[in-house]
């Protein structure tokens, strides 16, 4: 039994990962990635990937069915608080009445960063319709605590920005949200590699959510199974705690004293 679930949203999880199933070259290596990951939670764009809106193609429901994954249907593509309420609700009416969603609002196509009026908006109007709502949010701790104080069960705060792989570009802002926060707070976007995802978790963040470094990787199941480790990994440091750092006061591994002479 695992002794350091992830809780979201009262549902207990024992892998601290999610996976984006995008820009993959199908869905069969989009399920072996994910698999290699150990990845339960699994985010899906709405208006990009086919879950039976499109009858007679492939749809991602056959491969990976709902019953073996948590699904986190995401908002990827809209601009407007609208928009993004419209998409989840038709994800609610594909999955059946699902509730747990991802919800983003852009700011601009060029940068992908989130639009935060437009995302608290949303998010007020989605937690009042019954949405369980994770929200990808800039990394501002101000902004952080009002999707919190509005009802969202998890707060996914962006490392960088979207696709970009440039890793953790402001870990004192991402600790500032993490020391105040009284719901998950989970690293989404800008995850480049494995040691970008350790840094992460040791900073004492509850997950990380990633596609991009995942999918356009040489070899993505190497990559996803890196990644698992990775987390899996910085979480433990994170629980151990790490020894202080100590400027020009070098010490020495083994005991000085009994030396022989």
């Amino acid at each position: 039994m695992n002794q350091d679930p992830l809780i979201i949203a009262d549902r207990s999880y024992t892998s601290r990962l999610l996976v984006g199933t995008g820009k993959y070259k199908d869905f069969a290596t989009t399920k072996q990635a994910i698999d290699a990951s150990g990845a339960q939670i699994v985010t899906v764009a709405i208006r990009r990937v086919n879950m039976g809106q499109e009858p007679g193609q492939p749809s991602l429901l056959e491969v990976m069915p709902p019953s073996d994954y948590t699904y986190l249907p995401n908002t990827a593509g809209c601009y407007t608080a609208e928009d993004a309420v419209r998409t989840l609700r038709l994800a609610r009416e594909l999955l059946d009445g699902h509730d747990l969603v991802k919800l983003e609002v852009l700011g601009d196509p060029n940068t992908l960063f989130p639009h935060m009026p437009e995302t608290l908006k949303a998010a007020e109007t989605l937690v009042k319709d019954g949405f369980k709502v994770m929200v990808y949010c800039s990394d501002d701790p101000i902004q952080a605590k009002l999707l919190e104080d509005i009802g969202c069960v998890a707060v996914m705060p962006l490392a960088s920005l979207i696709g970009s792989g440039m890793g953790i570009l402001n870990p004192w802002n991402l600790r500032l949200i993490i020391d105040q926060a009284k719901i998950p707070v989970l690293v989404d976007a800008g995850v480049g590699t494995a040691s970008d995802a350790a840094i992460a978790m040791e900073l004492g963040c509850d997950g990380v959510l990633m596609n991009t470094a995942i999918a356009l990787a040489n070899n993505p199941l190497q990559m996803a199974g890196a990644m698992k480790k990775a987390v899996e990994a910085g979480r433990e440091a994170y629980l151990a705690g790490r020894m202080a750092k100590k400027l020009y006061a070098a010490s020495p591994s083994s005991p000085s004293s009994g030396l022989i002479n």
